[in-house]
């Protein structure tokens, strides 16, 4: 089955970022992921309001890290975000960006071990299993279980993008938001989800794979293409030394734009962006290019696609060109 999330980033007042996830609901997107950056609108109180105003939709945390936020804070939220849409709930966490990380001097050490972590104490305080946890990264005591009972599961999705983490995101995550937009890229994201969850003795087709785009449609090309360029250039700055390998970009070139990102000189990180680059780390064009590049992906075996940020020009007249020209080719009855 084909599913389609789409991910706001909570820069804009509450009331504009429920108003579009009410307009994705009504065009008929399934999941709705809100960013966690401390820079920008709080994701829980975010979630909160959307869940108040739409009625199916799944919605989440898409991601959060537990560099900035303790996991049993993550899970505490997420349980008390159920109780306001029963069901409906889906949890995002990855090692976050390491660029806004840095922003407030936090290092990223040891992601691997620290998402595995924060992933296991999540589904244990959910779960509200007895007993103490004592891990490298985080610990916890008996005292640490919730005092009340969450009534539904609370899938939890592993943001990644490197091969370790994808096939830890395999491993233990009931779905992997794969933090990519070229096919080749998708295709060995997909591989390695796999390897990871053969290893862990499980089958792939238990968990949700879903390729997690900078994402814009438009009538015209030239006009879908220029939203993406800030987005791609926090893509560049903070994707791993393989993957930067794989598309010829050289790491002095990636270092200088995160330097100038993290000192906000928005039009020296912004210029730095090629055509190549945005071919590389994003999905746009116009509705029948978006089509033609959304069926190719699905082709490599994931099972959702995020119009991640910008989704277009202006986000309500894109969300409704996605929602009348692109979805109706993957969905029936729209």
């Amino acid at each position: 089955m084909k599913t389609f999330g789409i991910e706001f980033v909570p820069m804009e007042l509450f009331w504009r970022t429920t108003y579009y996830s009410i307009q994705a609901e009504k065009v008929g997107y399934d999941n709705i992921w809100i960013t966690d950056h401390f820079n920008n609108r709080n994701v829980y109180v975010s979630l909160s309001v959307i869940a108040n105003y739409t009625d199916s939709i799944k919605l989440g945390p898409g991601v959060t890290n537990p560099y900035l936020v303790h996991p049993v804070m993550t899970a505490q939220s997420v349980a008390s975000l159920n109780e306001v849409a029963p069901g409906r709930v889906l949890c995002g966490i990855g090692a976050g960006d390491r660029t806004t990380l840095e922003m407030v001097g936090k290092e990223m050490e040891g992601p691997l071990r620290t998402v595995r972590e924060s992933v296991e104490i999540i589904r244990r305080q959910l779960e509200r299993e007895k007993g103490d946890y004592a891990g490298r990264k985080f610990s916890t005591t008996a005292g640490a279980r919730f005092n009340f009972r969450v009534e539904n599961k609370i899938p939890i999705y592993v943001g990644a993008q490197g091969p370790r983490m994808l096939q830890l995101a395999g491993s233990i995550g009931d779905g992997v938001l794969i933090n990519a937009s070229h096919p080749n890229d998708i295709e060995d994201a997909v591989k390695q989800v796999g390897k990871g969850a053969e290893k862990a003795g499980r089958n792939i087709d238990d968990v949700e794979v879903a390729a997690y785009t900078s994402f814009s449609v438009a009538e015209d090309e030239k006009s879908a293409r220029k939203p993406v360029v800030p987005v791609v250039a926090y893509i560049v700055a903070g994707s791993p030394k393989v993957i930067l390998e794989r598309h010829d970009i050289p790491p002095e070139k990636a270092e200088k734009i995160r330097n100038d990102l993290a000192d906000r000189n928005w039009g020296e990180a912004f210029g730095a962006i090629d055509q190549e680059m945005i071919e590389s780390f994003s999905v746009c064009g116009t509705p029948d290019q978006c089509v033609e590049k959304i069926e190719e992906l699905f082709k490599t075996g994931i099972t959702q696609f995020v119009t991640g940020t910008p989704v277009g020009p202006t986000v309500r007249g894109s969300i409704n060109l996605f929602g009348e020209e692109v979805l109706p080719h993957f969905k029936e009855g729209l």
